[in-house]
């Protein structure tokens, strides 16, 4: 006996409105995609945002959000669906991308590079014109509805020979760049998201330019907005600045010895 598994889409609606402040135009523009049933490509760095403003743009729009944080073992199955035996009973189980197809949701594929690449398999005829999602195990072909949204992330500065997007992928999408924010919008965020005073704010996005500098000078990535919030909100507890900024930003960054002296010196000169 074979069933399936499909996810009620309202189980991933997003109710409470989430905290986002926009860079740019990404808001329209992820708008626009969507009435036009356009997939969407995110490029940015770790955390500078995007997956807080694909929760922002779920609950904009009211339609339900299924994310999934793409890894080396994730295969195309995992996207689409198995079969699963419990009870005696063959039961076919669908992945979130066919539960997303099905229920007309947006899904959200977090760095997809990290992910093998016979998953691209599934996710082409869903980004072009077809919409479609091919299920040869069940002998099924799902054709998206208005509803349905496919958005990708990736980060291009851990972009290799062995982790790129593919033209033929990248040119099925509507692609918005992310960075980090301006200075004051930066400070802005941390304060609204912790609670934090102004000057201390003002402390931790000089000390994330410090440490974005050393990209490629010792580090693979600077200190990100998240970890700001993630360095305030120990302060905002009675976490002294210096031990909030090691545990949460230093120790997040590197293991490395000598660069954890060196950022621990920048610390030590605003804090």
């Amino acid at each position: 006996m074979i069933s399936a598994n499909v996810l009620k889409p309202e189980e991933n609606f997003i109710e409470k409105e989430p905290y986002y402040e926009a860079i740019s135009n990404e808001i329209e523009i992820f708008e626009a995609a969507y009435n036009n049933q356009l997939p969407v490509l995110l490029k940015g760095p770790t955390g500078c945002g995007k997956t807080r403003f694909m929760e922002y743009m779920a609950w904009r729009l009211k339609k339900p959000l299924i994310t999934v944080s793409c890894h080396d073992d994730l295969t195309a199955s995992d996207l689409v669906g198995r079969f699963l035996v419990t009870k005696g009973e063959t039961v076919w189980v669908d992945g979130p991308l066919a539960r997303a197809v099905r229920t007309g949701s947006i899904c959200y594929l977090d760095e997809i590079v990290e992910a093998r690449k016979d998953t691209t398999v599934v996710i082409h005829p869903l980004a072009d014109d077809r919409r479609v999602l091919p299920m040869e195990k069940i002998g099924e072909l799902l054709t998206a509805t208005d509803d349905f949204c496919l958005t990708l992330s990736f980060n291009p500065g851990y972009q290799s020979v062995l982790k790129d997007l593919k033209q033929s992928t990248r040119q099925r999408f509507i692609a918005l760049e992310f960075n980090y924010p301006t200075v004051s919008l930066e400070q802005l965020i941390i304060e609204k998201e912790t609670g934090i005073d102004a000057n201390s704010a003002k402390s931790l996005v000089k000390f994330s330019h410090m440490t974005r500098n050393l990209k490629g000078n010792g580090l693979d990535e600077g200190a990100s907005t998240r970890l700001l919030v993630h360095a305030a909100k120990l302060m905002v507890t009675g976490i002294s600045p210096v031990d909030a900024c090691h545990s949460a930003i230093s120790q997040a960054l590197t293991d490395d010895d000598e660069m954890l002296a060196t950022i621990s010196e920048l610390i030590t000169s605003l804090f």
